[in-house]
């Protein structure tokens, strides 16, 4: 008896069919770099913040009003914002279809990644609506995104144990990026048959450095937003620019912070390598 489709289905199989469009891989590549520069600008900044020539600490969003404020800088800024929404597509793809087939969904821990996958699409969604409208002239204002949304969550119901929880969440983040740092099988993502052996060898360096720079990074975001939520105060919460000013702040700051900053370089460098050799299978 021939199986009939369902509703669900036959919402599934166009939607199926739009994911596997080459045109998503192509977006996906461009969205790596595209992604690469914008940690490749927070990276320069912070290095010079660490070295005293003039640089600052600063989030994604400082980095796209870096980038529009430069010569032809809204053309530039107009390129990586496809990128980022290429970069979202791809994000929003792994979470709905598994395309690179990392597990049964039924396995808590690929459940968790897939929902990290869709925060992650969330999150570049917004990075790329903040370049749209620094492309239409409404510029920032200037805020920590990060402590406004602490802010929003604290006025809810059980708000207070809700940003306890992210924070617990973005800590669990952080640790896991510095495992996947110290295991490098970030690598099995590649096609390292199409990489010559120096390829492969400065791959898994920079991966495994700039990964873990995003895991300290992290880290520290989560313990901020902990303290938010110890101290019901919202302004305690910081971001990614406000983690590396944490960390300039700290004893021996310009070098825990140029560290760090050549660690977002070196992940914007492994971001970029990404973009020509990781393997995108199509769902």
């Amino acid at each position: 008896m021939p199986r009939q489709n369902t509703p669900l289905s036959n919402i599934q199989q166009p939607a199926r069919r739009a994911a596997s469009h080459p045109w998503v891989e192509k977006l996906a590549r461009f969205g790596f770099a595209a992604k690469g520069i914008v940690y490749f600008i927070v990276g320069l900044l912070a290095a010079q913040a660490a070295l005293g020539t003039g640089g600052q600490t600063t989030d994604t969003s400082g980095a796209l009003t870096t980038i529009v404020n430069q010569p032809f800088g809204k053309f530039l800024l107009a390129l990586v914002t496809i990128g980022l929404i290429g970069y979202a597509l791809w994000r929003f793809v792994q979470a709905i279809f598994d395309p690179e087939h990392q597990g049964a969904r039924t396995e808590a821990k690929h459940i968790a990644q897939r929902i990290g996958y869709g925060l992650s699409a969330i999150a570049y969604s917004g990075l790329a609506l903040t370049a749209i409208k620094l492309i239409l002239g409404n510029p920032s204002n200037g805020g920590d995104s990060t402590r406004d949304w602490t802010a929003r969550f604290m006025g809810q119901p059980f708000g207070r144990w809700l940003v306890g929880l992210a924070g617990l969440a973005v800590i669990g983040v952080g640790l896991s990026y510095l495992y996947q740092a110290y295991k490098a099988k970030f690598q099995r993502h590649f096609n390292l048959q199409l990489m010559s052996e120096g390829e492969r060898r400065w791959t898994k360096r920079l991966g495994q450095f700039g990964i873990a720079a995003r895991g300290v990074v992290f880290s520290i975001i989560g313990l901020f937003l902990m303290l938010a939520a110890l101290n019901e105060n919202a302004n305690e919460a910081r971001g990614l620019g406000g983690a590396l000013a944490a960390l300039a702040a700290q004893p021996f700051g310009p070098w825990l912070l140029g560290i760090v900053a050549l660690g977002l370089i070196a992940y914007s460098i492994y971001s970029l390598i990404e973009a020509r050799y990781r393997q995108i299978q199509q769902p």
